[in-house]
């Protein structure tokens, strides 16, 4: 039996790749933090699978990882490989300016945990590891697009934790002959995705526009360009890095650019409000021109102290290595986010 190890489990990444792993047979583990409130809402479907695992711990706890290493080395003695998945993080960009320290420790020294927990496991040859890097890295860009070639200029306390995890999984490769992937994820999105997000802030702020529990759905930067995909396309590319004998850095991206407007204007538009921008800066509105309602306002408090105005991915790389390709179009995602974000609404209407 194959046998993996995911961090941030309970996420949008982890949810899906977990499913995956198990539709594939593998036994999973899973670590997910103590809270007060029940947290696997994502997983409920597949909780009580009989293979799968969930243990606590934390990114910033390092025992935890020695010791879950040490059960999974003690129950499957004959283990070939474990893949292990490092998608836990503090991942909220604008939150990482608030809480930089705490960013930094998660998102950059949990990763050197991790793979100190590997290296001294007594079996680091037969584990595979996968890094969760971001298109973040990217920042304030110095090419369009972006390939594992470019230049690194991180814009936020997130970017930088992740730089750091970045350059260490790749250290770890090269001086102590760890089979380590950075995948370099540009945006991906889905029902699952966290509601801070701007895109299920969008689709969740149509669901409480049409049934009257708001007015006007507020955003930050709508110039902002991002290269947008879906999660469950995203965790087979993680999966296919640890297929491969050698391990490598790769971009996955869907090779497609949209603007944070243009996602509102779809994502209304499946709704058959059509919105129209006027204005300029703080002044912009999104507006129905056929009513006059006024939909979107831009509000500073979303912005950025160092804004990322564009993301462009070229996953040529993956494509040729991997054999791997973002298969959902844009429209397809932003419809099935609006359609599971307005359940609210359509039962609504249905009682009345």
């Amino acid at each position: 039996m194959k046998v993996a190890l995911i961090t941030g489990i309970t996420g949008q990444d982890g949810s899906y790749l977990s499913e995956l792993l198990l539709d594939k047979g593998y036994f999973v583990y899973g670590i997910i933090r103590r809270c007060s409130l029940i947290n696997t809402q994502r997983i409920n479907h597949i909780y009580d699978n009989k293979n799968l695992k969930l243990m606590y711990g934390d990114l910033s706890d390092t025992p935890c990882f020695t010791n879950i290493l040490s059960i999974i080395k003690n129950k499957f003695s004959e283990l070939e490989v474990l893949e292990v998945y490092n998608l836990g993080a503090m991942s909220h960009v604008k939150v990482s300016f608030e809480i930089p320290e705490y960013t930094a420790n998660i998102d950059g020294i949990g990763t050197l945990r991790i793979l100190e927990a590997i290296r001294t496991s007594g079996y680091m040859d037969k584990i595979r590891f996968y890094q969760a890097s971001t298109s973040e890295l990217y920042g304030k860009v110095v090419e369009v697009p972006q390939t594992e070639l470019t230049p690194f200029y991180p814009r936020s306390p997130y970017a930088c934790a992740k730089l750091f995890a970045f350059w260490t999984t790749k250290n770890y490769r090269e001086a102590y002959g760890l089979h380590a992937s950075n995948g370099i994820l540009f945006n991906h999105e889905s029902p699952r995705r966290g509601e801070t997000f701007v895109t299920r802030k969008i689709t969740r702020g149509i669901n409480d526009i049409l049934i009257g529990r708001s007015q006007v759905l507020k955003l930050g930067n709508l110039d902002a360009k991002r290269d947008w995909g879906h999660a469950k396309d995203f965790v087979k590319g993680m999966w296919l890095m640890l297929q491969q004998d050698v391990p490598d850095d790769y971009v996955l991206a869907t090779g497609e650019q949209y603007s944070v407007r243009d996602f509102v204007k779809v994502a209304f538009a499946l709704v058959n409000i059509k919105i129209e921008f006027q204005g300029e800066g703080l002044h912009e509105k999104g507006i129905e021109l056929s009513t006059g309602n006024v939909y979107v306002e831009v509000d500073e408090k979303y912005f950025r102290p160092a804004e990322v105005d564009t993301l462009l991915g070229c996953p040529l790389k993956a494509e040729a290595n991997l054999n791997w390709t973002a298969e959902t179009p844009f429209i397809s995602l932003v419809t099935e986010m609006v359609w599971e974000d307005t359940t609210e609404y359509r039962d609504f209407y249905a009682k009345n």
